[in-house]
């Protein structure tokens, strides 16, 4: 059974009609940065073409199932990266149009004001950046409006000001998770709706299921890029996209100055992408890896350092003598331990999950009984706790000699993590939830990935500068997270779909 529209037949989407294609800018990767790039600069008039290693993600009845989704890993088709250590692990990465956007849990908030300057952490401090939040403001507001974000202004006591409201209104909280804030209420706490990207609009798509966060939707409601970006932007006939193609190696004129053409693997054929700019905005670790293996923008070398990918923990926290009865979990977050207060260092940022199902637990858990299994995900709370970790030269993403995605990274500003993990326990415990179990994530948990192109003023230590051109080059761009100075402690889409809204103007100057 399929509920497949044939994606591939919107207009468009091309077959290459020779080994060369040519357009007047490339975009490298459709995720948030690609998509939301393409989607400001739909209407320039230039020829645009959008090019994405995977296809189009399948819409079938599997998209909305446990066992295929977690046990089976049906949509988890990224390659293998090697550790430092050159043991190999799977990344939680996903190679279709869209991006990991088509399985991400939505929740798209702004980073906080303090995050772009020096902020002191417990074991060190993260950079400012060379932008502020008032140069992004307007275009998450832009952002906010094109992935139909759902919150309410000012319930979160660290929110950055804001010249416009949430286009929609926040998505209410059910039975259990709406008795969880009230208990931490009570705690003194100030819990808060999370800012969310569905389409929960009156007559809107979204039907409130249980499998959003890590899930593809199957009916087409949560705010992806692909739905809500790519395909407008396909809509309006300047912009194509090619998909199954997997650019190599980007190639220089004599100079070196500028970017002639990408060369590109497309069905197990060779195809030449000709273009006056391009756009590089293929994810933190892939971004770099690109630009590593063609040799280029890497002056200052700092090309895949201060890779960043937050410090996280999975929080089950169960009562039980109840059920949860929840069905959207992911509503309520926490900022009460984000900023610094006296002497005490910031923590973090804490916020649902969506609903764990048995089978999400088994793929983790394989020796626990079903039973148990069943028991505890039918009576708990889910939250993911994130911190920020810090941008080190150590921490990096390299090319081995078989030319091999390497990823060098070993966690930092963990006390502070490990705090955030004990405030929020006790906090759990005093709502009535007895049991807690916490599972910090490793190196293949890497959806927040950021750092490995820095931006900056300086061409010796950075790699684009604060429009996104790299400091090498006249016509090359960055467009995704890479370009990130520091983490935060929140997730990263809707800063990188304002980052891109921001530099578009100067692309194609």
């Amino acid at each position: 059974m399929t509920f497949d529209l044939a994606p591939h037949r919107l207009p468009g989407v091309i077959e290459p009609d020779g080994p060369e294609v040519s357009c007047d800018l490339a975009i490298l990767g459709s995720g948030m940065g690609g998509a939301t790039l393409a989607y400001a600069l739909r209407s320039s008039g230039a020829r645009i073409l959008v090019v994405e290693r995977g296809d189009f993600l399948p819409r079938e009845h599997q998209n909305w199932s446990p066992e295929a989704v977690f046990v089976q890993g049906r949509y988890r088709n990224g390659d293998q990266w090697h550790d430092a250590q050159g043991q190999p692990f799977h990344p939680g990465v996903h190679y279709y149009v869209g991006g990991n956007t088509k399985v991400y849990g939505a929740t798209l908030p702004r980073f906080r004001e303090i995050d772009f300057g020096p902020v002191a952490h417990a074991e060190g401090d993260s950079p400012a950046w060379p932008i502020g939040y008032a140069d992004l403001e307007p275009h998450y507001g832009r952002a906010e409006e094109l992935y139909r974000v759902h919150g309410t202004r000012g319930e979160d006591p660290t929110d950055p000001w804001r010249s416009t409201d949430y286009p929609h209104p926040a998505v209410e909280h059910e039975g259990a998770v709406a008795d969880l804030a009230d208990r931490l209420r009570g705690q003194g706490l100030r819990p808060f709706h999370l800012p969310t990207g569905i389409d929960l609009r009156e007559g809107g798509d979204c039907v409130r299921c249980g499998t959003c966060d890590s899930f593809p939707c199957l009916v087409g409601a949560k705010s992806d890029a692909d739905v809500r970006a790519l395909r407008p932007a396909l809509a309006t006939g300047d912009v194509r996209l090619l998909t199954r193609t997997l650019v190599g190696r980007l190639h220089t004129d004599a100079g070196g100055r500028r970017v002639t053409h990408a060369v590109a693997t497309r069905d197990g054929k060779t195809v030449t992408i000709r273009a006056e700019r391009f756009v590089v905005a293929c994810g933190a670790v892939n971004t770099a890896a690109l630009l590593l293996r063609s040799g280029i923008a890497n002056g200052s070398g700092r090309v895949g350092r201060n890779y960043m990918v937050h410090n996280s923990t999975f929080l089950v926290a169960a009562d039980p003598a109840r059920r949860n009865q929840a069905v959207f979990q992911k509503t309520l977050g926490l900022n009460d331990w984000y900023l610094a207060k006296g002497r005490r260092a910031p923590l973090g940022n804490v916020q649902m999950l969506g609903k764990l199902q048995e089978p999400m637990v088994r793929a983790a858990r394989p020796n626990v009984p079903a039973s148990v299994r069943r028991f505890v995900t039918r009576r708990s709370v889910d939250l993911y706790l994130t911190s920020e970790d810090l941008p080190t030269r150590d921490n990096r993403v390299a090319l081995d000699a078989a030319g091999r995605i390497t990823v060098h990274w070993k966690p930092n500003n963990l006390r502070a993590h490990a705090e955030l993990v004990r405030r929020t326990t006790r906090s759990l415990r005093a709502a009535g939830y007895p049991l807690v179990m916490t599972r910090r994530m490793g190196i293949e948990t890497n959806s927040h990935q950021c750092g490995t192109a820095v931006m900056g003023t300086d061409g010796a230590t950075s790699v684009v500068d604060p429009a996104g051109r790299t400091h090498e080059h006249d016509n090359l761009f960055v467009a995704d997270s890479s370009v990130f100075c520091s983490s935060a402690a929140v997730n990263p889409a809707l800063t990188v779909a304002a980052n891109a809204f921001r530099i578009a103007g100067g692309v194609l100057a």
